[in-house]
């Protein structure tokens, strides 16, 4: 297609040495308080072990390999008010016997990470998408956000929720989707459902793993119910998410993200800022080394910087046109829920109705906000249930029905 061109992720020598030199000469941490574990964060002892790792194991080069196998490309994207910004995606069309391309019959979906999550969360889905056995095949688009990975940087302000939305909603049109379905978590939520209350003649359906719910208004007809366990639990997690002791990091990014910028600069500082909300987030999922420091690596060798990426929660957080009474307002567009037991936020059933027409939903009893990495086949098999013949959102894409 015009105006997109195949891309290769090629991190700079004079990078990865500025790298080796810095954890070389990295001045680590030593006060650890005894049999605290990760109650005050990433213990000193674990940031020491995964330094190490870096400096003596792990290969930036063997992974960008593994990466390279994957359909890259990059293009330019004019968002109103911001000219042109290169955007970094990955585009996967189905092989199978069902179509594939703009003029098939699989069906486009847009997947949209968050944070700190980027464009490899999807990877592990990719098979699972691609139909045959009865299943629909989805031509999957998977940006990396404005500000991650190997996209630009924006450094005008004002870039919020609605820039983002645009953002991803072009880049569909662009690859000749005129109609498609979306899938996130994260910001992936917030952005999602701002595409479906921007451009609902576009988005037909959304599926998310992260249920960011406002409850219905309680009545004598309605009374709050009694909440299983589970709820409570995620009720609680959420509660400290937004107002508790794991509120650190979003008051920090959320206000003053230039006061970290410094910070992230830094490859051990920005390896625990984010090694420890992937040990926080997840459900006892057994990161491996290679793993961690592959997530913390996309963020350090983005283009736009590893700073960047922070600016997303101030510009967010104070956007005047997509706000969170936005997000979870009734949005008349069919939706698809994955309930993920150790998810970060996750709203109680009884309140998941306010969010939009339900038309898929399903509890999950191994998963925390990782979802598409800790438990791809569920995500994979949950959008093949909603999208497939007898689903809730089957054949919402007009001509592409995945068959």
């Amino acid at each position: 297609m015009v105006g997109i061109e195949k891309y290769t992720i090629n991190v700079p020598e004079a990078k990865l040495q500025k790298l080796k030199q810095k954890l070389e000469l990295a001045d680590l941490p030593e006060h650890e308080i005894e049999g605290a574990g990760w109650k005050y964060g990433v213990p000193a002892s674990e940031t020491k072990r995964l330094v190490s790792y870096w400096l003596t194991n792990y290969s930036w080069r063997s992974q960008e390999a593994t990466l390279n196998k994957l359909p890259h490309f990059k293009t330019k994207i004019a968002v109103d008010g911001f000219g042109e910004l290169g955007v970094h995606f990955l585009h996967q069309e189905s092989e199978s016997e069902n179509g594939s391309g703009s003029s098939g019959k699989s069906i486009p979906l847009l997947f949209v990470h968050g944070w700190p999550g980027s464009f490899l969360e999807v990877t592990r889905m990719l098979g699972g998408l691609g139909g045959g056995d009865g299943k629909p095949a989805f031509n999957v688009v998977v940006p990396s956000l404005p500000n991650y990975c190997f996209s630009d940087g924006v450094r005008k302000p004002g870039f919020e929720l609605k820039q983002y939305a645009e953002t991803c909603h072009k880049l569909m049109l662009k690859l000749g989707y005129k109609q498609y379905v979306v899938q996130g978590g994260d910001w992936g939520f917030m952005i999602s459902r701002a595409i479906i209350h921007l451009y609902p003649e576009s988005c037909k359906a959304m599926h998310t793993n992260w249920i960011f719910a406002s409850p219905p208004a309680w009545t004598a007809e309605n009374p709050e119910p009694e909440y299983s366990d589970r709820e409570k639990a995620a009720l609680a997690r959420g509660q400290d998410w937004w107002a508790g002791d794991g509120r650190g990091y979003l008051a920090i990014q959320g206000t003053k993200p230039a006061t970290i910028a410094a910070a992230h600069r830094e490859p051990v500082a920005l390896l625990t800022w984010i090694y420890e909300k992937l040990i926080g987030w997840s459900d006892s999922y057994a990161w491996t080394d290679d793993e961690v420091l592959t997530w913390v690596s996309l963020y350090y060798f983005s283009d736009a910087g590893p700073e960047a990426s922070s600016y997303h929660y101030y510009e967010a957080l104070h956007g005047s046109v997509i706000t969170v009474s936005v997000v979870q307002s009734y949005i008349d567009i069919p939706l698809g829920l994955a309930d993920f037991p150790v998810e970060i936020s996750n709203a109680p059933k009884a309140w998941w109705g306010t969010l939009g027409p339900i038309v898929f939903s399903k509890s999950y009893n191994k998963g925390g906000h990782f979802a598409g990495w800790e438990r791809p086949q569920d995500i994979a098999d949950g959008l093949c249930e909603m999208f497939g013949k007898g689903g809730g959102a089957y054949g919402v894409v007009e001509g592409r029905s995945g068959y």
